[in-house]
């Protein structure tokens, strides 16, 4: 069995052992998202003025990240769900047929934190742990391997870093 087989049985194998545990990867696999997006449309009204450059290379990254990049990748190689694989029902609704590799919740989510914190560390930390957890929860629910996870997030920072050198001059955003 090979390394990803033994980290996805591991986190999973958590599932249907506890119910609290269950609503809990639910909730951060499916509604944290939303949290996360909620608290940055706060910090984008709060601060508009001074930070609203931020939040459009935030987003930018995210998107490339996620609807560009992963979806590419996706196209070009096809890699089954966990709960295709192990013929499961998921805890969460998830297309069968939709391509695993890479996961399209951490490159987006990972992007959002990175451009964050080059800017605010203190709030990046925090999209950072909400990012970790809607990583791991898509893993503990069924949806994706841990490989996904990791290469979605990888390739979110990087879209992030890369991003924010070319369309931020040295002297650009300060950061805080």
């Amino acid at each position: 069995m090979n390394f990803d087989f033994y980290l996805f049985n591991l986190i999973h194998g958590l599932a249907g052992r506890y119910k609290w545990l269950d609503y809990a990867g639910i909730f951060f696999a499916k509604y944290f998202e939303y949290v996360l997006l909620f608290v940055l449309f706060l910090f984008l009204i709060l601060q508009f003025k001074k930070k609203y450059k931020i939040f459009l290379l935030a987003f930018a990254s995210a998107v490339v990240s996620r609807f560009v990049l992963a979806e590419l990748i996706r196209f070009f190689w096809f890699r089954p769900r966990p709960f295709v694989v192990f013929n499961f029902v998921p805890l969460i609704q998830q297309s069968p047929v939709e391509a695993s590799f890479p996961s399209g919740h951490a490159s987006f989510y990972f992007a959002l934190a990175t451009i964050i914190y080059l800017y605010n560390k203190k709030a990046g930390i925090v999209f950072y742990a909400g990012a970790v957890l809607i990583a791991l929860a898509r893993v503990f629910v069924g949806v994706h391997w841990p490989s996904d996870i990791l290469v979605g997030a990888i390739l979110g920072i990087l879209v992030a870093i890369i991003l924010n050198k070319i369309f931020v001059p040295r002297e650009g955003i300060e950061p805080s």
